[in-house]
């Protein structure tokens, strides 16, 4: 058995592998050679950042999982992976407490309007400004998997009423007034303060929040992206900041990664934007290698994998621990 790595393990996380599959041959692909390698593995983990000849891969025969390291799937999942008897499985959830601290970073970034009192320090003045609140605020939160029910749980000390949407909306915690499916997101659009976007990039989901949906929140809302630049309609965002609609906005992903020099993004209002970075983390790489090797155990025993993943939706069903 043959597994492929494209994500930047060192020595100890490939030994790491190699334990728990002794009998597997482990190659560390990187970007460099991660499309030469794949057509001729049985397991590939990683997260290919390069054109990768997918088709050519289906075709082969030989693969037979996929072991994504990022929680979004759209460098793999396309319609040859799709349609083949190819497993995937994702990395979703593995760094939802990452992924939680940065969004409520951004958010409280923009309700106490840092971004305006670092402005301000650096041309050395030191002038009141009013200022928003995330306690007992209104909070949405659109896609409640691992990492949006990560964020619900963290934000509960900040006294926050809750709605979430969800694909699969079941298993509702308590400290979740609302989970809904996807149809119900018109129904909290206009109540919520601050909107969290923690759901998968799929045809669904791509610009999810245009300009209907800006005119449908509630005036002087925030929004905060979490998840797939995509999701959000650009110029949309864009003439929501300029015309006072939207309060303010905080996005660890862009639409094109990194946004064009010419992208209306750099020059629009009261927008924070983090290069994606909710997910790092010193033990990101750790906490992959730690969750690829349970279920590489798994999958040799025989027993159902972890994030297994729905292909024609693109995203994992239900966890048994949520």
């Amino acid at each position: 058995m043959k597994i492929v790595l494209c994500y930047p393990v060192e020595g100890r996380h490939i030994d790491q592998i190699r334990a728990a599959a002794p009998d597997a041959h482990v190659v560390d692909a990187g970007q460099e050679r991660v499309a030469a390698e794949l057509p001729d593995c049985d397991l590939f983990c990683g997260h290919p950042k390069v054109p990768v000849p997918w088709d050519d891969v289906v075709a082969r025969g030989r693969l037979t999982w996929i072991q994504s390291s990022a929680a979004g799937l759209d460098h793999c999942l396309v319609p040859s992976v799709v349609a083949s008897p190819i497993t995937v499985t994702s990395a979703s959830g593995v760094l939802a407490d990452q992924v939680a601290e940065h969004g409520i970073g951004l958010a409280i970034a923009c309700t106490r309007r840092f971004p305006l009192f670092l402005d301000q320090q650096a041309k050395g003045e030191f002038v009141r400004r009013p200022t928003k609140d995330l306690t007992d605020a209104t909070v949405g939160i659109v896609g409640f998997g691992g990492n949006g029910r990560r964020l619900a749980r963290v934000l509960v000390p900040f006294n926050v009423r809750i709605l979430a949407t969800d694909y699969f909306p079941v298993k509702k915690p308590p400290h979740v007034e609302f989970l809904g499916g996807p149809e119900t997101l018109p129904e909290i659009l206009p109540q919520v303060d601050i909107l969290f976007l923690c759901a998968p990039l799929t045809a669904a989901t791509k610009n999810l929040l245009d300009q209907a949906a800006f005119a449908a929140m509630k005036p002087g809302a925030i929004l905060v992206n979490m998840a797939r630049g995509k999701m959000v309609d650009e110029n949309a965002l864009v003439d929501a900041l300029e015309s006072g609609r939207l309060d303010s906005a905080g996005l660890d992903v862009t639409p094109d990664e990194p946004p064009a020099p010419e992208s209306r993004l750099w020059r629009a209002p009261r927008l924070i934007i983090t290069p994606h970075v909710g997910g790092q983390s010193y033990r990101r790489i750790d906490a992959m290698t730690d969750f690829f090797c349970d279920n590489l155990r798994r999958s040799l025993r025989g027993e159902e994998l972890r994030n297994l993943v729905d292909k024609r939706l693109g995203f994992p069903e239900p966890q048994a621990d949520w």
